[in-house]
């Protein structure tokens, strides 16, 4: 750190503090470091020194991420990739993180949430009703195969 600038000295002590709080990716943490002034040359030494020191560690955040929005908003793998994407995580990281995901939990959630949702819609027709729960199922991320199986075996049953 003797190396580091009063600027860089401050923002290490700032982006610490904020990953010892929560987990934070790599990429999150450099978006903070240059809303905080800092350039992108500067930044790099500082975001090295979390990760050397495990403050920052992408496939940590990565599986975090993955375990919350599965468990707490129900989202599908799509939709998950995507947004760790979005965060510049690495694919093979990403793929890691994913399979994490117990198969039988991951259609039973879309069997809960497409059920509660079926429930709730009002359609003209049975195939304006598979419809709309296909999009709703697709627009929380969840495969397009797995979403027709669970649809045709509830509004089947």
């Amino acid at each position: 750190m003797e190396s580091f600038t009063d600027k860089q000295k401050e923002a290490y002590s700032r982006a610490a503090v904020l990953c010892s709080r929560a987990e934070k990716s790599s990429e999150s943490i450099f978006r903070k470091l240059t809303d905080w002034g800092l350039e992108e040359i500067e930044s790099f030494p500082v975001i090295e020194r979390l990760i050397s020191e495990k403050f920052i560690d992408d496939e940590r955040y990565a599986r975090s991420y993955v375990r919350d929005k599965f468990r707490f908003n129900k989202w599908g793998k799509i939709k998950i990739s995507y947004q760790l994407k979005a965060e510049k995580i690495n694919s093979q990281v990403i793929e890691m993180a994913l399979e994490e995901i117990d198969e039988t939990d991951y259609k039973d959630i879309l069997e809960k949430i497409i059920s509660e949702k079926d429930k709730k819609i009002k359609s003209a027709n049975h195939y304006d009703r598979k419809a709309k729960l296909f999009r709703f199922a697709q627009g929380r991320g969840f495969e397009p195969e797995l979403i027709y199986s669970v649809i045709n075996d509830i509004t089947n049953a």
